[in-house]
């Protein structure tokens, strides 16, 4: 590839050694040499003086046993534009012990608005080189590999090998994003899986849930259309989304004499985009960031209990508050055993049951479906010897109210024992929110 010159400094690709190269889609890959770092991971890293005391803020949030776990983990970070740089940085500084750096694409000027590390200095040589140069400046005992690489076939056992202990997917191509998320389903490697971050600018908005609830993103769309058409894969897989919708779309591609042209003679990867999209700096950041605090979680064995993606607003939980006291005017003769208000249930309805009945495992209705569903539920007592409280109310549909208030606890967890001890959990922490 070529040079880019900046004030005085000229730098580029070609300063990867090419220990692994392989031709993929014109592409040439190679694997970063520069500074060596061959080390396996060391799990007693935690016992080294000045890691000890880099890390000391971290090892008082976990404890020292989970973050041992953090520092013995490898993670996998795929793409390393505005999310993946920020997501790849925070790791590193959170104590991950061992980094493999993926990507294909080079510093340029115009992404040094959202890149997390990046200078000047460093436009026209690789991500994964940009990354690793910095990174080891930064934390010099984490063992960090560095691919200048496409995801593809043909790459995936070099990239996915080695067991990594978590896998991101910071990639905006649909193609070679829905490929590499297949292959991790099929490898059993955890992923975590980003979507589109640009044209946004609400930092308030950006959820992670499963891919089947996200909403508002083209990306996951296509992403979720695919998975189950080419590979029958539902869901199952976490992502990192945004409930706003974007804001701007692709501007017209304009070749070197300013006219509008098409963008794919000037594809260097056949499939991938050369149209801008318009990014604020901050989201993907914040994309990034979200990743990374979801992976060094899981891997301390810390479980965050995430916002759940609900599209229901005032009005449907004043709904469902009116039903719930005319159902109980109806069955019981009174409603004076209600002992929750508005608020309460839509912590009830929101944070318990994340807007679907207790009876359904997996979603089904996500964005305009669910504001349809709102139609169809309502709160009813789990137990009918107690008050509808905070702590004794599940959400069922309309259908499913009358079999279970014809049934005993008892036949319930006699019957369906996976059920029962769901609902008495989900219960339970109701209990335990409220101090009950």
């Amino acid at each position: 590839m070529g040079y880019f010159h900046l004030g005085g400094v000229r730098r580029g690709v070609s300063q990867c050694s090419k220990n692994v190269t392989a031709d993929f889609n014109g592409v040439e890959g190679c694997t970063i040499a520069g500074k060596k770092n061959d080390r396996v991971i060391n799990e007693d890293l935690l016992k080294d003086e000045i890691v000890s005391e880099q890390l000391t803020r971290n090892v008082q949030f976990f404890g020292f046993e989970s973050q041992q776990k953090v520092t013995a983990s490898y993670v996998v970070v795929i793409g390393l534009g505005g999310v993946g740089s920020h997501a790849a940085s925070m790791l590193l500084r959170s104590g991950i012990g061992k980094l493999l750096l993926v990507d294909f694409d080079q510093v340029s000027v115009s992404s040094l608005n959202r890149h997390a590390v990046a200078t000047r200095a460093d436009v026209g040589i690789s991500k994964a080189q940009c990354l690793k140069e910095h990174f080891l400046s930064i934390f010099p005992e984490c063992q960090i590999d560095a691919k200048v690489m496409l995801y593809d076939s043909s790459t995936e056992e070099e990239i996915l090998s080695g067991h990594p202990d978590f896998v991101l997917d910071c990639i905006d191509n649909i193609d070679t994003k829905v490929a590499l998320l297949a292959a991790c389903v099929r490898r059993g490697l955890k992923v975590l899986s980003a979507t589109g971050a640009g044209a946004r600018a609400d930092p308030t908005r950006i959820r992670i849930a499963d891919l089947r609830e996200s909403t508002n993103d083209p990306l996951s769309r296509a992403v979720r259309h695919r998975l189950r058409k080419d590979y029958g894969i539902e869901g199952g897989i976490p992502v990192v989304f945004s409930l706003e919708k974007p804001k701007a779309k692709l501007l017209p591609f304009k070749g070197p004499s300013g006219e509008e042209e098409n963008p794919s003679d000037y594809q260097i990867v056949p499939g991938f985009r050369v149209r801008i999209i318009p990014v604020l700096g901050t989201i993907p950041a914040i994309f990034g960031q979200f990743m990374a605090s979801y992976v060094v979680t899981e891997l301390a064995g810390v479980h965050v209990q995430t916002e759940p993606v609900v599209n229901f607003n005032m009005d449907h939980y004043h709904i469902l508050h009116q039903r719930l006291i005319e159902h109980e005017e109806s069955l019981y003769g009174t409603y004076m055993e209600v002992q929750v208000d508005v608020e309460e249930v839509m912590y009830i309805v929101k944070e318990l049951w994340h807007g679907r009945s207790a009876r359904e495992q997996h979603v089904k209705d996500v964005g305009r479906g669910m504001w349809r569903s709102v139609n169809e539920l309502m709160l009813v007592r789990w137990d009918r010897t107690k008050p509808a409280s905070i702590s004794n109310l599940i959400l069922l549909k309309f259908k499913e109210v009358d079999e279970h208030e014809s049934r005993t606890l008892d036949d319930i967890k006699k019957n369906e024992p996976e059920f029962y001890s769901r609902v008495i959990a989900v219960l339970k922490r109701a209990e335990l929110d409220f101090g009950l």
